[in-house]
């Protein structure tokens, strides 16, 4: 029976810190577009003309109901036949961060969307009235009024968001992408196959600990950010 090695694990975990650029490059190009992306879909949801509803409501519903690894293969495989069809463009040469990018912002959108929606309902309808009672414009109100008050809302699942990015993110080894998880499997096929559990340990390790300075980062985030209530005897 072969035994754990511990060793295995703590040398392993420098050669995967050369990835984390590139996971981190994905993450951010992803939260950049998939909350511009998000803002876009959730706006469309209240919009007056019911079309527009109906097509933010439909991508919502179906982007969340899409298993991120199925997205992710619909994206590498689809996407260049697509692209050819439509408009005669050749994608097959791009990089592998960019249909890793251009999946998890659909689906990075679709999850963003509804914490945007769900912290705009949050804000009382009172504030509104309010501001437009005394002089401001409707998009005075949003922007001044009812935009900050929201994403303070929004913070929390805003974080939790991002935590499930990362995880969901981590698939993209299965179309190639070297990024932490890429690189294990890397490292196990230029071994061989050996200590592949001492290599998966050492990604854990890397995750884990990116985990928890994205947590710390949001929760200092959030004490700045959100009024804390006095607690009453």
């Amino acid at each position: 029976m072969v035994r754990y090695d511990w060793s295995k694990v703590w040398q392993t975990i420098p050669q995967l810190t050369d990835y984390i650029p590139k996971t981190l490059l994905v993450m951010g190009l992803t939260v950049l577009f998939g909350t511009m992306l998000g803002f876009l879909v959730s706006w469309g949801t209240f919009a007056p003309q019911r079309m527009i509803r109906r097509w933010a409501e439909g991508y919502i519903f179906i982007l969340r109901c899409t298993p991120p690894i199925v997205l992710l293969f619909l994206v590498f495989y689809g996407l260049p036949k697509f692209l050819f069809w439509w408009l005669g463009i050749r994608s097959e040469e791009w990089s592998r961060t960019t249909f890793t990018v251009i999946a998890m912002t659909l689906l990075f959108a679709a999850m963003i969307s509804k914490v945007f929606i769900s912290a705009y309902l949050a804000v009382p309808k009172g504030q509104t009235e309010a501001s437009l009672s005394v002089g401001l414009s409707q998009n005075q109100t949003f922007r001044r009024i009812i935009l900050p008050q929201a994403f303070r809302i929004a913070l929390p699942n805003f974080s939790t968001a991002l935590l499930n990015l990362m995880k969901d993110a981590a698939l993209a080894y299965t179309i190639g992408l070297v990024d932490i998880l890429g690189g294990a499997n890397l490292l196990i096929s230029q071994n061989f196959g050996n200590h592949s559990l001492e290599v998966y340990s050492a990604a854990a390790f890397i995750y884990w600990g990116m985990a928890l300075l994205l947590a710390i980062a949001t929760q200092g985030l959030e004490l700045i950010l959100v009024p804390q209530r006095k607690e009453t005897a």
